[in-house]
């Protein structure tokens, strides 16, 4: 019963403290799960969404040249943003809370799928176009994906589809648990 809003947020070559300052953030954790006290934002009175979860994926990285091959580290991280985040407590409850939750969720999974990527690229001395577009796909596939999930469970109301996209789900991260950033 919400939207998502996505959050893009390249941050490159070590400028993550600049960000981090200015705005808060939760990072994805395997045992962390939201509350609506994390929704801070005030919710638009024209909204007819119930709530929205603004998560998204961040990257940072670095590059050098090892015997003439490029090594690349970089740190890909999925975010919950508190004060993007909103919600109506006069149309949400539990299943409303685990539909947003699932969206922070699937941040986590393209974040994972991003390191994945990252992991079988080779890069070039065009390391920072190349990793902007891996970012860029995975940015796109992620939207996709939300946009499917808020679609086929018609925003939390449809119990069936919410329970399938929640072991749907949870099944995928198990899936990319080798690419896991906690």
């Amino acid at each position: 019963m919400g939207t998502v809003r996505i959050f893009i947020l390249a941050i490159l070559l070590g400028q993550a403290g600049a960000f981090a300052q200015k705005e808060e953030v939760i990072p994805w954790h395997r045992d962390y799960k939201l509350t609506w006290e994390n929704f801070k934002d005030t919710p638009l009175r024209t909204e007819w969404a119930a709530a929205t979860t603004a998560s998204g994926i961040s990257y940072a990285f670095n590059a050098k040249e090892v015997n003439g091959r490029m090594v690349v580290k970089m740190d890909i991280n999925a975010f919950f943003y508190p004060q993007k985040s909103w919600y109506r407590p006069e149309l949400c409850d539990a299943m409303v809370l685990a539909h947003e939750q699932l969206h922070f969720d699937i941040s986590e999974l393209f974040a994972r799928k991003m390191r994945q990527k990252v992991a079988g690229a080779q890069f070039t001395d065009n390391v920072k176009a190349e990793v902007k577009a891996i970012y860029k796909e995975t940015l796109r596939e992620m939207n996709e994906f939300q946009n499917q999930y808020d679609h086929q469970t018609d925003f939390s109301r449809n119990k069936e589809q919410q329970y399938a996209w929640n072991e749907k789900v949870a099944q995928a991260l198990r899936s990319h648990e080798q690419y896991s950033g906690n």
